[in-house]
């Protein structure tokens, strides 16, 4: 079972639609992926703006979300129109989109719902293509989390490693997935990686500036202790897993807060960022020797903040830290290339998610399909999902 396809996705930073092209080959209990390349389009300013400005903790409209879902759905078609023409050499069979995540509904540390944005029809329009979407809904209606997919694929991708690996993504929000170990495979949100330090950079630079570029603010700044304590102090840590969160809570305003009071001075800017940098490393490091992780293997666009990773290495004595590079995954794509892998799981009816990393009370098949521009013709279910997936080189 062999099929061609396009992973879509934008994550919490919300900064750009990312796209990884796969042949995906499902072989017994193997699924081999060869990549086919990567392409990155930033979103239009004002987009970007209009976005920001409907996200929690902000008031926002239906008319304004209705324009956003229609905008965000042209931008993530056009993304698949190129890759199709610049990757697959117009022979994808299969768009696999994440969306653009604008809410994520958690009480009682339970999650209700979730919303992604981006309407599929536009991308089915643009292409032909038949388009598997709206991934994370059908694991909450099964009681998960709804996140993180990507642990379904983080663990055939590291079955085969020694020891305990983690797989780890720096994204607006930081994840992990864990391989083994006397609690079985776990994976969820271990707090903010790149949302709080994005939220500070953009408030002191009045939004001129939208992250800290190659952690240099961080990397002139000191660690503000007391600002540190408060921050670790945050409940949301010592929750056990399945565990998910978001901009929901960790945003601007929730930095302010913090920051309110303190004894002393305020912190000056690039103390706050550095502050924010070590609060990312320390809970990172702190979900991964809680579960004697041997290794991490990171993705993401927090592993082009040097200072971040030297934090987290500094955190981590003795466990190696990586990039996804390592096992054959381009860390800027590597969630592109785990959503084209469970669009493949969804096109042979094969489940997408793994009960104990979600919390969910079964696994499912997840998303829904919008047919291309010909009938919809899905290939044979398979009767055997993969256990293990193999990264191979082009031919």
């Amino acid at each position: 079972m062999a099929m061609r396809v396009i992973g879509l996705m934008s994550g919490t930073s919300h900064d750009a639609v990312d796209a990884a092209a796969a042949d995906l080959r499902l072989d017994a209990d193997t699924l081999h992926l060869t990549p086919l390349g990567t392409l990155s389009q930033a979103y239009d300013e004002r987009l970007r703006a209009a976005l920001t400005a409907a996200l929690p903790p902000a008031d926002t409209t239906l008319e304004a979300v209705c324009a956003l879902d229609t905008l965000i759905g042209q931008t993530f078609a056009e993304v698949a129109h190129r890759a199709g023409r610049e990757l697959c050499a117009g022979r994808a069979e299969l768009i696999a989109s994440h969306g653009q995540t604008v809410f994520h509904w958690t009480a009682d540390g339970r999650v209700r719902g979730t919303l992604q944005i981006g309407r599929p029809s536009w991308i089915a329009e643009r292409t032909g293509l038949p388009v598997v979407s709206d991934f994370r809904a059908r694991d909450v209606a099964a009681g998960g989390q709804g996140a993180p997919l990507v642990a379904a694929v983080d663990l055939m991708w590291l079955r085969d490693r020694p020891g305990r690996p983690v797989a780890l993504n720096l994204g607006g929000i930081a994840n992990i997935t864990v391989s083994g170990g006397p609690r079985g495979p776990l994976a969820y949100d271990t707090g903010p990686a790149n949302a709080l330090v994005d939220a500070a950079v953009r408030h002191f630079s009045h939004g001129r500036d939208p992250l800290d570029t190659d952690g240099a603010l961080a990397a002139r700044g000191t660690v503000h202790r007391p600002l540190l304590d408060r921050l670790l102090a945050e409940p949301y840590y010592a929750r056990p897993a399945p565990k998910t969160t978001g901009k929901e809570l960790f945003h601007l305003p929730y930095l302010l807060a913090a920051l309110a009071g303190l004894p002393g001075a305020s912190p000056a800017p690039q103390d706050v960022v550095a502050t924010l940098t070590a609060l990312t490393a320390r809970t990172v490091a702190d979900a991964v020797r809680d579960h004697a992780g041997t290794e991490v293997i990171a993705s993401g666009g927090g592993t082009r903040n040097p200072t971040l990773m030297r934090m987290l290495a500094a955190e981590l004595p003795g466990v190696p830290v990586r990039t996804s590079d390592a096992a054959g995954l381009p860390p800027a794509a590597k969630e592109s290339y785990a959503f084209a892998v469970l669009g493949f799981l969804t096109a042979h009816g094969l489940p997408g998610t793994v009960p104990a990393c979600t919390g969910a009370r079964h696994a499912s098949v997840l998303g829904s399909l919008t047919p291309g521009s010909g009938p919809l013709r899905l290939p044979p279910a398979a009767t055997r999902s993969p256990t293990r997936l193999r990264v191979t080189a082009p031919p």
